[in-house]
């Protein structure tokens, strides 16, 4: 026990002197803003990784490398990984009305498993819905001190879809494309019908036991976050005045499995490695998950996006009341980058820009070499 847990120090400290441009960024990242950073990369130079910032706001320790924290919707590859395992064995069929397998919620026909997985269905997000002329529809208090003042209390995946179901849709199934974690509790409904087991037991017996994944977990109504782990924040106004309270513990039954897991950078490194290198899917149902949509490059639960070099990358980022994952990998796995960010989150979302920009120079400084496979087709 004791050399395994002085090794990833010790990785740390020969890692940080071989890649001294990994540590630059992540400390630059921190430095705009963030709380800490952990990150994690595998590729043809070995394993990488490092932390920066602090675990908790007023101390001086670093977080964890190998510590736990909420994945938010990086939940989702998990969840359409196990969904299209039920394809490969003919209990579902991609195309199916999802009505047939979820007939409690009356749902309109035209959508298919296919549009849950893909964000497709125009089904309402329960957790609000942003317009593009900046008007919102709202859903489940997820923000500002409403939700912080009741962020231990627990909601039945049925409540969230019965509330999305009781809203106008988005759109007609199938015609356009709009991100709604409630296509993904859904889908974890489903799941449970179709095997007539709770959603944790069957991650636990396709996903997590087979792949060792020790330090995931499906938390369903469960507060706390397993020890190591760095802390995540949340800023509000009370009375004028500003306040910021850790929100590490919290019922995350309020996301479901739109966003409610638990893991570490390695143990997210070993699932997507796996997923695309071919140990969780057959490869026609493999290159189905990984056919984006047109209009924004979403897969069935993965996003599909060009590097600079004009290759490709696979990923599923999530983002979680404080705590942030980034999941990201060459389209044969042997090549990965999984970090998260430790931070302090307000409703005004002021840290959304610096995280796009953080991970895009992430994404770049580690797979800016990946160049586009050369086509051959005449």
């Amino acid at each position: 026990m004791t050399n395994t847990t002085h090794k990833p120090t010790e990785a740390v400290d020969a890692a940080g002197q071989e890649r001294p441009e990994l540590q630059k960024v992540i400390q630059e990242i921190v430095d705009s803003g963030f709380v800490g950073m952990q990150l994690r990369v595998h590729d043809e130079r070995g394993e990488w990784l490092g932390s920066a910032g602090v675990s908790k706001l007023g101390e001086s320790t670093k977080p964890p490398t190998d510590g736990r924290f909420r994945i938010g919707s990086s939940t989702k590859t998990f969840i359409a990984t196990l969904v299209l395992q039920l394809v490969a064995e003919g209990r579902i069929g991609l195309d199916d009305p999802a009505a047939d397998h979820l007939p409690e919620f009356d749902l309109d026909r035209r959508i298919t498993v296919r549009m849950l997985l893909q964000h497709t269905s125009g089904v309402f997000n329960f957790t609000g819905e942003y317009h593009e002329d900046g008007t919102v529809a709202p859903g489940i208090p997820w923000q500002g001190q409403e939700w912080v003042d009741n962020r231990f209390k627990t909601y039945r995946p049925e409540e969230l879809v019965r509330l999305a179901v009781s809203k106008p849709a988005r759109f007609e199934p199938g015609t356009d494309w709009s991100y709604a974690n409630t296509n993904y509790v859904l889908l974890k409904l489903l799941i449970q019908q179709v095997t007539g087991r709770p959603l944790a037991e069957v991650m636990q017996c396709r996903i997590l036991g087979p792949l060792g994944l020790s330090d995931t977990v499906v938390p369903e109504t469960a507060q706390e976050l397993p020890e190591p782990h760095a802390h995540a924040y949340y800023r509000f106004e009370d009375a004028g005045e500003e306040k910021t309270v850790d929100v590490t513990r919290q019922n995350p039954s309020w996301i479901s499995s739109g966003g409610d897991m638990i893991s570490t950078t390695q143990d997210l490194h070993t699932f997507i490695s796996a997923l695309l290198g071919g140990q969780l899917l057959p490869p026609p149902l493999l290159t189905e998950m990984l056919t984006p949509h047109p209009k924004i490059g979403y897969g069935l639960g993965v996003m599909v996006q060009e590097t600079a070099g004009g290759g490709t990358v696979i990923t599923h980022n999530g983002g979680i009341a404080g705590h942030a994952a980034l999941m990201y990998s060459t389209p044969d796995g042997a090549k990965t980058l999984t970090a998260s960010v430790n931070y302090v989150d307000d409703a005004a979302m002021s840290l959304a820009e610096a995280f796009q920009k953080a991970t895009q120079r992430l994404v770049q400084e580690v797979f800016s070499d990946e160049q586009a496979e050369p086509s051959d087709e005449a």
